[in-house]
């Protein structure tokens, strides 16, 4: 890793131990209603408060939607970079970094481990071979990596820059939503306490005519307060989850932070201790495969020797006993006269019994003949007795 890329990774440092010694204010506590807020709040709750106009439906549905306004643009300007940057997470790089030296196994260091045959296959160089041209590669793609996590490491320190922005302002919707809920509530005290009574008290005592159209009135009025009642239930909400989201930005920035923290030891220490191991690897790899050839010449001299004796003595057993055999085997002999002898008599045995079946044939023929014979004749006495006529 060059010297250059060793002092951004350390001024990088820098910057992220000034983003942490950044202090966050904490969210305020309990709702401060109007009786017991000072000059300052009351005036901001009194504020709050024109905004609603119960004779406006939109007024109490967007009632506390522009305290948002500017949290949003900072969480839609936060998206759209998001949108924007084609990279993946910084932890990807530093996988890259493990795989690229995991990728140095020890199976492949070891030169006398037979090819798979998928290498065989694809014509892949030896072991060790591989290991050489990989790891003439590995500088070039070291140096890579350890850019591409120092943008990774910028972007992050960005991140955390943003989220810093984006957690004050949510606790500035946090305490504006308490404002708006104070509002909401005093408004609908003063619904229930004053302005309600009154329109009914009007109802009572207006004209037979105009009782219909003031009641009309009181249903409306308190309809438009059963809808601030539902959108002031609705902030309360919105600022309970506000306030979970204020936790979570901070705990994304320690996540971030960490990480940076990684990344920056990955490069100063990590990487220059990968390289030494990756030298001497080769180093002690070249060592091995001289002793190996020297090992193997001497194994090969032994085989050698101890193979032509083996072979010396098979050839000579098989040739002698080829020598003492004669032309023909005596069992082989033996055994195609009792084949002969068995042919014969069963031949014998076919033909006595063929003669025998021809008997048993003639036989059966002049039995048929004679049978034959004698349904004729009885046939002919028969036709011959109703041919006469009786008494002629």
């Amino acid at each position: 890793m060059s010297d250059t890329v060793r002092q951004k990774a350390e001024a990088a440092l820098k910057d992220v131990e000034h983003l942490t010694a950044v202090i966050l204010p904490e969210p305020a506590g309990e709702i401060v209603p109007l009786a017991a807020a000072d000059e300052h709040v009351a005036l901001g709750i009194r504020t709050r408060m024109d905004e609603i106009d119960m004779a406006d439906t939109n007024s109490i549905i967007s009632f506390g939607s522009s305290a948002q306004a500017e949290l949003q643009e900072i969480s839609q300007a936060m998206l759209a970079d998001v949108r924007n940057k084609d990279v993946g997470p910084a932890g990807d790089s530093l996988r890259d970094i493990v795989t690229t030296i995991r990728g140095f196994s020890v199976s492949e260091l070891d030169v006398r481990r037979e090819r798979s045959w998928w290498e065989k296959l694809l014509g892949r160089a030896a072991p060790f071979a591989n290991f050489v041209a990989r790891f003439e590669d590995v500088q070039s793609q070291i140096d890579k990596i350890t850019d591409n996590l120092l943008t990774h490491e910028h972007t992050l320190l960005k991140d955390i820059k943003s989220l810093d922005k984006l957690y004050e302002k949510t606790l500035t919707f946090y305490d504006e939503l308490a404002l708006y809920i104070a509002a909401g509530e005093e408004k609908l005290r003063e619904l229930d306490e004053k302005d309600i009574p009154a329109k009914a008290a009007a109802v009572e005592a207006a004209p037979e005519a105009d009782q219909v159209i003031k009641a009309q009135e009181l249903r409306d009025l308190r309809a438009a307060r059963d809808d601030l009642e539902r959108r002031v239930h609705d902030l309360k909400l919105t600022r309970q989850v506000t306030m979970q989201s204020l936790p979570s930005i901070r705990l994304v920035q320690e996540n971030d932070k960490s990480l940076v923290t990684k990344i920056n030891s990955t490069l100063v220490n990590t990487v220059p201790l990968w390289e030494t191991q990756l030298a001497q690897a080769v180093t002690i790899q070249r060592s091995r495969e001289a002793a190996e050839a020297v090992r193997e010449a001497s194994d090969l001299t032994n085989e050698l020797l101890t193979a032509n004796a083996e072979n010396l003595r098979a050839a000579n057993k098989v040739v002698r006993e080829e020598m003492e055999r004669g032309v023909f085997d005596i069992e082989a002999v033996k055994k195609a006269n009792a084949e002969l002898v068995a042919t014969i008599q069963e031949s014998l045995a076919i033909a006595d019994e063929g003669k025998e079946r021809r008997a048993k044939a003639e036989e059966e023929l002049k039995k048929m003949e004679a049978d034959l014979r004698d349904t004729l004749a009885a046939a002919k006495s028969r036709a011959q007795g109703a041919g006469s006529v009786p008494g002629v």
